[in-house]
This record gives structure tokens, sequence and C-alpha cells, in this order.
């Protein structure tokens, strides 16, 4: 059932103008079962999902709405490799020009026009108590009074056998880069919910987002965890009831709440890039310069990233994850009509259409990057099975329904495609 109006826009900026937008709607969504090749299914049941749609008409370029997150949090392994971020808005809190220096390699690179980074270092601060840093005073205080007095270590910080440091030392050993989800992100749900005066409402804003069935979490549990997920799923709930526990939170701490919980963050949670670095590139960009100037900074620039990715490869950003409520209503599209970004180097997420949006239809959203939406339509199912357990039925799949189901770059995996495929029940689409 969707969520009350209210509820599902509480986090935008200016909500009452998104209201007059968008709007999110029940929709009817079937499961299917495939029986055999990959463009044979049968319904097994229906069920109600949502799905975001305009009020009014949109124009392309135009920003929808921007959201910040009920919750989010860096990622474990991005955070110990000195991607220094905001603990609690993900804002970088290196300059661009201590970022260009990391990301390259090159300690004494100084950047042209430093007067476009929009880092304020002196605005920085730490919690007292064990040091954890925030770009403002605004964002510690904030997250003290959201979450940050049940997850403070104190002057326990470094110490390993702390327990949240063992929930995220676990966490490390299991899920390795390139990382998609954050044992941390369940934390701070939890962490919000015992240090809320009015717990209720937490409660119910988690339960907005889309849950599954037990078959479907144990298929999310063994993509973040791999092989061996159900022995790491009992240790990993071990150690976080340990060092979590709630009396009013028991649910989540049995095995199935656990790993209902483990699957709500990996289905829903939205992935947050932060650079201080692609800021100042960004500001450069806008800037109205003479033309051999520009020449100048263009290949200045370029050859940057040629530099940082011999160096740092593809891993430039501080990274995380969070839960968006308004956003996680979007459905897929592999031909999207808006995309989700952060330009403002912070967890606030701006949906922005990317062509002109009627009143009525419906906003989507693509769950793949630009090079898996350019696949076939036999790549594209198979991605998004394996991470979002549903098939989709976008005008673009409906329009290839008739392709072959494999490439030429797949072809010799052909044999282990359809093997996955006969194991694969009670996937989702939209109708």
């Amino acid at each position: 059932m969707a969520a009350p109006v209210n509820d599902m826009f509480s986090f935008c900026i200016d909500p009452n103008k998104v209201c007059s937008y968008v709007e999110v709607r029940s929709i009817d969504k079937i499961k299917v079962r495939k029986d055999g090749s990959s463009r044979s299914h049968s319904v097994t049941g229906a069920f109600q999902g949502k799905g975001l749609f305009a009020r009014k008409g949109i124009l392309k370029g135009e920003t929808i709405f921007i959201e910040r997150p009920l919750v989010c949090a860096q990622f474990l392994w991005n955070a110990l490799y000195k991607y220094r971020a905001c603990d609690h808005c993900m804002r970088s809190l290196d300059t661009a020009e201590e970022n260009a220096r990391r990301l390259s390699g090159a300690s004494g690179l100084s950047l042209p026009y430093p007067e476009q980074c929009q880092v304020r270092s002196e605005l920085q601060q730490c919690c007292p108590q064990c040091q954890v840093m925030y770009c403002s005073a605004e964002c510690c205080q904030a997250a003290l009074d959201q979450y940050h007095k049940v997850l403070c270590q104190g002057p326990s910080r470094d110490d390993p056998e702390h327990p949240i440091n063992k929930v995220q030392e676990a966490w490390r050993n299991m899920h390795h880069p390139p990382e998609t989800s954050s044992i941390m992100l369940m934390a701070r749900m939890v962490a919000t919910v015992k240090q809320a005066k009015d717990k209720g409402r937490w409660l119910n804003l988690f339960s907005r987002f889309c849950s599954r069935t037990a078959n479907e979490e144990e298929e999310i549990a063994h993509k973040l965890l791999g092989e061996k997920f159900q022995g790491q799923l009992a240790l990993l709930r071990s150690l976080f009831s340990t060092a979590l526990y709630d009396d009013h939170l028991s649910q989540w701490f049995t095995p199935d709440g656990f790993r209902s919980l483990f699957s709500l963050v990996g289905t829903n949670g939205q992935g947050i890039g932060t650079s201080s670095l692609s800021q100042w590139v960004h500001a450069c960009d806008a800037q109205e310069l003479p033309a051999q100037q520009r020449e100048q900074l263009d290949a200045f620039i370029d050859q940057l990233y040629k530099d940082i990715e011999k160096e740092t490869g593809d891993f430039l950003n501080c990274e995380g994850s969070g839960l968006f409520l308004l956003q996680s209503c979007c459905n897929h599209s592999c031909v999207p009509n808006a995309e989700a970004s952060f330009p403002e180097n912070n967890f606030l997420l701006h949906l922005t259409a990317l062509c002109d949006i009627r009143p009525g239809e419906e906003i989507c959203i693509s769950y793949l990057d630009c090079c898996q939406r350019d696949r076939s339509r036999h790549s594209r199912h198979k991605i998004l099975r394996e991470n979002y357990l549903f098939v989709c039925s976008c005008p673009k799949c409906v329009s290839q329904a008739d392709e072959l189901d494999v490439t030429s770059e797949e072809e010799d995996d052909e044999g282990e495609g359809e093997a996955e495929g006969d194991e694969l029940e009670d996937e989702m689409t939209d109708v």
C-alpha cells in the first residue's frame, strides 16, 4: 500500500512544491515464474506496488525534486582508503586540490582557479568524543540529534574489540570493492529508532520501502555476501545484536527480521557519490574564459583525469548509499525519462527530467548505467534479475522481445545462462 503523501514527501526540499509536480500511485505488479526460455513466463500472483507520476508537464532538464535521505552511510572500504567525507551528509572534506593530489599521486600538484573549490575546511568540525569528522557544526548536530548518541564510540573508536568495530570488520571481510551497500546503513536505521522520541513514526517510514519474499531475501544476501552467505549472515546478526540490540526493535534482530532488514538495504539503497574535484571541474566549465585560457584549462583537466586513471582507476568519489523515500517510488526503465544525481557534493539527491514528461506519465529512472543500457535485452535482463530480482517490461524491452537471447560477446556463457535461468523463480515485473 502506498504511503500517505505527507510521509512520502516529508524529506523533500520544498515538499509542497514537489506535491504539485508529482504524485505516488498504486500500480498493479505481477510475479512471474520463469518456464525455461527467457521469453516464457507464467503468472503466479499479483500485488500492489507503487510508482511516481507527473501531475503536470515537466520540461527536459527541469529538477523534479530534491530529497535528503532518511539515513545514509559511506562505504566502509571507501572510508578505509581515506576518501574523506562528512560522516552525516557525505560531503567531500578534501579540497579539490587535496583530492586531485591524492588521486593522481602528484603531491605537488596545484589547481588553477582554486576559488572555484567550494569546500570550506575552516567550517569542518569533529565529534568531541570520538573525533568523527563533519563538514559543519550543523551536520555534527544533526547526526547527534538523529543517531550519533547511540553510535558514538568515544575514545574506543580505534579499538578493534569495540562491538561496532567488530561489525564493520566482519562486513569488510565479506563485502569487497566495488561496494554496493553498507552494514552501517542498517546500524543507522537502528540507532535512529533507538534515539527517537516517536519510534513509531520512524518504524513506519522504514516500512515504506520495498519488501521481499523469503526466497528473494536469500538471493539478495547471496549476491552481497557470496556463496557462504548463510553462515556470514548469521555471524553478522550475532555481532550486530551484540552492538545494537534494543527491545523496541526485537523483530529486526531475529534471523528472519535481520534478513529482511538486510534485504531492505540491499534492494532500496541508492548509491551516493560526492567529489570536491568533480564539483571544481563543473564550476570551471561554467566559467566564461578567453579562448586561449579555456583551451589551456581543458587540456589541464584532460591530462589530470588521465593521470588519475593511471594512478587510481575508476574509484574517484567518496561513495556510499542512502535510503530515499520518494526516489524509492521510481520504477526502472531501460529508456528512463529522469535520472538521479548529487551535484551539491553531499547527500541531496536531485531528480532531473531527461526529456519532456507529459502530465500523467510515469517517471522512471534506470537501475543500469549507460553502458549496461546499451547492451542486449538478454544482458540487461540478466543484470536486473541478479541484482534487483525483476524482469523489465519497459517499451525498449517489449520492442526487443523477439531478439536472440545472447549476443556475440555472451555466447561463451550461453550454457551457464540457461542453467541459471532454470533456477530463477518468482521474479517481478511491472505491467
